[in-house]
């Protein structure tokens, strides 16, 4: 029996708007972040969802509270839904850490992980969700690591090849089937 996952990343921050790699600082959302979070609680609390599982970095905490808070649905915070640990460069300018991000595939970045290691994390998570929702329908809400753990569990795609491509968002998420 699948799970049906659907995955959206958190709304917009402060530091998207800025250009900054947030990583594993807490970030806050900007207010059109706190507006598209809104706007993903109106499309998706009555899109059959059981649950929400969250990253507990503040700004998909926040996320989550303004879309799903007192929906009754119930909401789970897992550290191993967190974005990629940067380490040193955490809060550093994201075209800094997007230029040589191939270079951290598997050698960790100065006193953080890996892309490979973050990948796993979420992998773990993963392995972790059909043992109480198999069959269900729940939601992710995450960052670039979590998309980057789905598409390599779910579909099978090469962590290098994931790391290489340039990300765009999606307003309306992605949706998976984990076997």
């Amino acid at each position: 029996m699948s799970t049906e996952i659907v995955y959206e990343t958190h709304a917009l921050t402060e530091d998207n708007e800025r250009g900054v790699a947030t990583g594993w600082l807490p970030g806050r959302l900007s207010a059109q972040g706190r507006s598209n979070a809104a706007a993903m609680g109106r499309r998706r609390r009555e899109d059959g969802i059981a649950a929400v599982f969250s990253s507990d970095l503040r700004r998909a905490v926040e996320t989550t509270e303004i879309a799903f808070g007192g929906s009754g649905i119930p909401i789970l915070y897992d550290w191993r839904l967190r974005e990629c640990d940067f380490g040193d460069r955490n809060g550093t300018p994201t075209t800094e850490v997007k230029a040589d991000r191939l270079d951290y595939c598997d050698r960790p970045y100065p006193a953080g992980e890996s892309h490979s290691e973050a990948i796993a994390r979420v992998a773990r998570f993963l392995t972790d969700l059909p043992t109480r929702w198999a069959g269900r329908r729940v939601m992710l809400i995450g960052h670039l690591a979590t998309y980057r753990g789905l598409e390599h569990v779910v579909n099978g795609r090469p962590v290098s090849d994931i790391v290489a491509d340039d990300f765009e968002w999606q307003p309306e998420g992605w949706e998976y089937r984990l076997p």
